[in-house]
């Protein structure tokens, strides 16, 4: 049994997606199942059950995986020990990103990484900004790539990499979209569809309307950021999107305020730092 195999069965449980965790590791789909496979083999029971098109856990991958989590989590802090101690840029590396950062900011960067480090064991966690923030607190994650909160933690290291400025968008057919120098208590009237409450991106928007006494009109929180485009797009209301998000789906408002949101990493300097993580910060700080 190699650990290749329960890293394939954790990451298939998160990701509820034989595809989308082949994507993530970097491998094929048949070389998922046969890492699965060999797991069940090995245990003797039935880890995943064919759901229509997908895959449903079965009650034993279920009672599996947090022993698996935790057994992976002990081995990755012997791996930084140990790598911290002989100075060798190798184990697993336990990462966290945003999915608008791994989709339009990561890949050259994870890329370069890679071919400089193969002995690196690179695993990447698509989570929610604030979600990353709490895991790289608690220790779940080495490092994360995020949008960084308004107020931040001393208890953490923060560095910014990009500047990611953020643009009020509509439908070219709205009417917003055909007016000329607005201003926020224009935008009242309309129904507006943003990020949950508590997401970093929602937190900066909702203060500029505070400082203006205005509260926008809220109908509908999705925090994937691509599903709030589509969603706008097709004419349910303005939004708050990041500037690289715009296409000739949107219109960006004629609305003089600069809003910028900023985007970068963070980790823990309390705990113990693996090489491959010092590696990691010190390219992006360089690059």
């Amino acid at each position: 049994m190699n650990l290749a195999a329960f890293e394939a069965f954790v990451k298939v449980m998160e990701t509820g997606s034989i595809s989308i965790a082949a994507e993530q590791l970097f491998i094929t789909q048949p070389a998922v199942t046969k890492r699965i496979h060999s797991l069940e083999d090995y245990f003797g029971v039935k880890l995943f059950e064919s759901a229509g098109r997908g895959i449903q856990p079965t009650h034993a991958a279920h009672s599996l995986l947090p022993k698996v989590q935790t057994w992976l989590n002990k081995l990755g802090e012997i791996h930084h020990t140990l790598s911290h101690e002989q100075a060798q840029v190798q184990g697993r590396l336990k990462i966290g990103t945003s999915h608008h950062i791994g989709l339009h900011h990561l890949a050259e960067p994870l890329k370069n990484f890679v071919q400089h480090f193969p002995q690196v064991t690179l695993d990447v966690h698509f989570v929610d900004s604030e979600q990353a923030h709490e895991q790289v607190l608690a220790g779940e994650l080495e490092l994360a790539f995020l949008t960084l909160p308004p107020v931040g933690d001393d208890r953490l290291n923060y560095v910014t990499i990009w500047n990611d400025p953020l643009v009020f968008v509509t439908a070219p057919f709205h009417p917003l979209a055909q007016q000329t120098q607005l201003k926020l208590e224009d935008l009242i009237a309309y129904p507006s569809l943003l990020p949950a409450a508590q997401t970093y991106t929602s937190q900066i928007t909702l203060a500029e309307f505070e400082k203006n006494n205005l509260k926008p009109k809220i109908t509908m929180s999705n925090n994937p950021l691509e599903s709030i485009r589509m969603l706008v797009s097709i004419g349910l209301g303005w939004s708050v999107l990041p500037k690289t998000l715009v296409n000739q789906d949107l219109k960006q408002l004629d609305l003089q305020l600069d809003m910028q949101r900023q985007l970068g990493m963070v980790w823990h300097p309390a705990r113990i730092q693996s090489k491959a993580a010092e590696e990691l910060i010190r390219m992006m700080q360089v690059g």
